[in-house]
């Protein structure tokens, strides 16, 4: 993980999703790094092949579209108050941080700020938990299931 990183991995708890390679896709981070600094993102890509697909999606206007489907759809808009609720159980069950007292990560519950947050949520718990999420996976060719991304 430190190849994919550049770095030592600060505040990990697990990796929660892998490539077909067995390298880490996504870890699962401690709310409070050990420097003593708050950190929100529960769920982090590690996979640098990934977070340059996001990026490239992000840059598509993905992000703003969904952000359109937000202000229109009340169902779609309530699923994702819901994740974003599963967002806070997760991580408050690793440690409260009062800073972040009802604050998740990527945008939730009202904007799409990140789709890294987001997908990198989804692929941590499953299908069905981020509606966002599972739309930008949707979009996404899902290579890591079969393809090796380790000697690239």
């Amino acid at each position: 993980m430190c190849e994919q990183l550049g770095r030592e991995p600060r505040g990990l708890v697990s990796v929660v999703a892998r490539c077909a390679c067995s390298a880490p896709l996504v870890v699962r981070t401690e709310p409070r790094l050990p420097d003593g600094t708050p950190f929100p993102t529960t769920y982090y890509i590690t996979c640098p092949r990934l977070a340059g697909a996001i990026g490239t999606l992000e840059s598509s206007g993905l992000m703003r579209e969904m952000q359109d489907q937000l202000q229109r759809d009340p169902e779609l808009a309530q699923r994702y108050h819901q994740a974003h609720e599963r967002y806070l159980a997760d991580r408050d069950s690793l440690g409260r941080v009062e800073e972040l007292d009802g604050i998740s990560a990527g945008g939730m519950p009202s904007r799409v700020k990140c789709l890294h947050v987001l997908i990198g949520h989804s692929l941590a718990v499953g299908p069905g938990v981020n509606p966002l999420g599972d739309q930008a996976l949707e979009v996404l060719e899902p290579w890591w299931l079969t393809e090796p991304c380790c000697n690239e």
